[in-house]
């Protein structure tokens, strides 16, 4: 399958994205665990949250969707049922990942396994602290899926991730929830704290001193009716696509905000954006508001250290605004990138070559030069969902009509984005 993206001319409208999918993922997890009936409104459409729906029905959680809506009949801590067959993630690592924190601590055995790219992508962060709370846990070659899960009795630990990363201390976290004691993870670098306050809606007990989160072993959750913001990753796609092309003007309405992830609205003020927040609000604890945003020179600049991690998603999409930034961009850092969907660092630099842009590659990341022109291309999605629509904006800019292979990939995270995209390009 194939889609012909034209050049725009500008950019215009008022859109409303799915909801995020972080959020979705612990939402719907919480909520399988706890006493009661909970109801989720704008609930991930995105592949890799049905994937989580649906390991939790195999789990033995009713699930009703209604559309984006989706209500969650909770079977609290101990009411898991042992499933039938191997637990399918898709291309979900958040599925995995953080499921598996809940799975370790079950009576019952289960396998968790995923599709073919899942499982080329390693699991020994999360293998270490279960292990480490008594779980008993067989991994492909010792560190791949699927995973095989076996019954046992977990104990709390305090745990120093060894690399910051949001969906490790989720995983560590939720096993917490079955070992009777306190829980504490320590973060190198501050992450995303949708978990923290996901758990606190529920009705866990967790405290937060410094880079120390605690979590009270044992707690009674209680079924939630919550509404998830629009998805802050998602929005990457179209605030480049309108500081990209000339005339553009859009308005994201209730887009996440949470200020461990702002550092995507942060970076792109501080290389040029005309990019503004109106309407702020809390949403059971996680800031929304919408987002105003206007074509503008862009200078460039450089991600490293601290905001590589923290713009880890996002790099794809930023690189192709580096390409037309007066500066260019400079990635390091971010070695990560070479063990998601695809190699990200590859993916990028292989697309933006066949656009006839200049990208010199690193083993941790790239620098893309500047004041560089898109030429009209056949660009590939390797099946990563984020190459597909970081590609598909920068074809938006391209001097003519460019061809994406495997658009489908974007229906992992955004079913309908290039639809919406269609919508707003003039």
């Amino acid at each position: 399958m194939a889609v012909r993206i034209s050049p725009a001319t500008r950019l215009r409208g008022s859109i409303r994205l799915p909801g995020d999918k972080s959020i979705s993922h612990r939402y719907a997890m919480l909520a399988a665990i706890a006493e009661g009936h909970s109801r989720i409104g704008n609930y991930s459409t995105g592949a890799d949250c049905a994937s989580t729906l649906g390991a939790l029905e195999s789990l033995g959680v009713r699930i009703e969707r209604d559309g984006a809506s989706v209500g969650i009949a909770g079977r609290g801590l101990d009411g898991l049922q042992r499933p039938a067959a191997t637990l399918d993630a898709g291309n979900s690592g958040s599925t995995m990942r953080m499921l598996s924190g809940i799975l370790a601590a079950q009576r019952f055995p289960s396998r968790i396994g995923g599709d073919e790219s899942l499982s080329r992508r390693p699991m020994e962060r999360i293998l270490r602290p279960l292990e480490a709370m008594g779980a008993l846990i067989v991994a492909r070659e010792g560190r791949f899926p699927p995973l095989e899960i076996r019954p046992s009795a977990l104990h709390p630990i305090d745990y120093t991730l060894p690399v910051a990363s949001a969906q490790v201390k989720t995983c560590v976290l939720f096993a917490g929830l079955n070992a009777a004691g306190v829980t504490t993870v320590r973060e190198p670098v501050r992450t995303r704290d949708h978990t923290e306050i996901a758990l606190r809606e529920f009705g866990a007990a967790i405290d937060v001193l410094g880079g120390a989160i605690s979590l009270q072993g044992r707690p009674r959750l209680e079924a939630r009716q919550l509404e998830v913001p629009g998805d802050l990753s998602s929005a990457a796609f179209f605030l480049v696509a309108a500081l990209l092309v000339p005339g553009s003007e859009l308005r994201l309405e209730g887009v996440g905000l949470n200020p461990t992830r702002s550092a995507l609205v942060d970076f792109l003020k501080s290389i040029g954006g005309d990019l503004r927040i109106s309407n702020p609000r809390l949403q059971a604890g996680e800031l929304a508001g919408d987002l105003e945003v206007r074509y503008s020179r862009i200078r460039g600049g450089t991600i490293e250290k601290d905001i590589a991690a923290a713009l880890i998603d996002e790099i794809p999409v930023l690189a192709v605004l580096g390409a037309a930034s007066q500066e260019g961009l400079l990635v390091r850092d971010a070695a990560e990138l070479r063990v998601k969907e695809t190699d990200r660092i590859a993916t990028v630099a292989e697309n933006l070559g066949r656009m006839g842009v200049r990208v010199e590659v690193f083993p941790d990341g790239l620098r893309v030069a500047g004041r560089q022109r898109f030429r009209p291309a056949q660009l590939d999605s390797f099946g990563d969902h984020r190459i597909a629509m970081a590609f598909a904006v920068a074809a938006l800019a391209a001097s003519g009509e460019s061809t994406i292979v495997g658009p489908e990939a974007a229906d992992v995270s955004f079913p309908g984005f290039f639809a919406l995209l269609s919508e707003i390009a003039q």
